[in-house]
């Protein structure tokens, strides 16, 4: 099982190396931002999924008056009652947007939220994963409807280079596995408060808990170690690690942050420490916080303008 050894010596290790890092807030500066616009929109009849899919979609705020391509970053939504609109209602993310591109400091993007539930009551997480019976494939949605009709409907630049993946929670956790598991298709990956856990934590997790955010995806009612299967191991971050082709880790740099009181910390820190000595470049921010809105929007602004570094390289 993959394991943290000492784990409050390490945290206060981890917290050493990363004090003196500014936490970056989403503040904003006086004088009024060119405002872009948030959609609430859906595609319908999704070939995998046979049902329609809601998403939001930021446009920047020449999108209308200018006819270039622009930069496109998928923004995953978290767990529990997450949804696609969060980003923009709780996040404020359209806001900073504003502020950024009017600053001079992010290129003007197309920003897509798609909506992660599974449905209405939403009673079992998708995770982003498809379900172990191949009911309901989630992942095959996204990648062969989703992304395809996204890219089709505005003017992106296309190609690895002009897209992004980005996300918070679950949608952190989203974020990383599709860039693992899918080489070459993202220029980079953002995870605020990235939700995976250790194999440990999956063993330990209580019955309710584990069938709602996992049951679906490697089996409902499994307990203890019987857990740890191959679906799991399949769509475990750490064990992607191990397990995939070195060239599928390090041809995506990534940005991770995650609050030093996050119940997720632990996860975190094992990934960053597995980068490190794969000797993969990637940006890992500690910062007092917990997993909430508040740490989230603190960290969106450094999580885009990594993003936003890459796409102008």
């Amino acid at each position: 099982m993959t394991a943290i050894a000492g784990k409050g010596l390490a945290r206060r290790r981890l917290l050493a190396i990363a004090a003196g890092a500014p936490a970056v807030l989403a503040a904003g500066r006086a004088g009024a931002a060119a405002m872009g616009r948030v959609e609430e929109r859906q595609f319908a009849d999704s070939a995998v999924l046979g049902k329609d899919v809601r998403y939001s979609v930021y446009l920047p705020p020449d999108y209308d008056i200018s006819k270039r391509a622009y930069p496109l970053i998928y923004m995953l939504h978290g767990g529990e009652s997450g949804t696609d609109t969060d980003w923009f209602r709780f996040g404020r993310l359209n806001v900073l947007l504003d502020r950024l591109i009017g600053d001079g400091r992010f290129p003007a993007a197309i920003v897509v939220s798609p909506n992660g539930q599974r449905d209405e009551a939403n009673r079992n997480n998708t995770y982003y994963m498809n379900d172990a019976d191949g009911a309901f494939r989630w992942e095959d949605m996204f990648f062969q409807d989703f992304m395809p009709r996204i890219e089709e409907r505005y003017r992106v630049i296309g190609g690895r280079e002009g897209r992004a993946i980005a996300g918070l929670s679950m949608g952190g956790y989203g974020a990383l596995a599709y860039s693992m598991r899918h080489p070459r298709t993202f220029i980079g990956a953002a995870a605020l408060s990235a939700a995976f856990r250790t194999d440990q934590q999956i063993v330990t997790m209580d019955q309710p808990g584990y069938d709602r955010r996992y049951g679906k995806a490697w089996g409902l009612g499994l307990q203890g170690e019987a857990r740890l299967n191959n679906l799991y191991r399949d769509y475990s971050v750490l064990d992607m690690v191990d397990r995939l082709p070195p060239e599928n880790i390090k041809g995506t740099p990534f940005h991770i942050d995650c609050g030093a009181e996050d119940r997720f910390f632990d996860g975190n820190a094992i990934l960053h420490q597995k980068l490190r000595d794969m000797g993969v470049p990637h940006g890992f921010m500690i910062r007092p916080g917990l997993h909430n809105w508040d740490y989230w929007r603190s960290g969106s602004e450094g999580a885009l303008l990594f993003l936003g570094r890459l796409f102008q390289q």
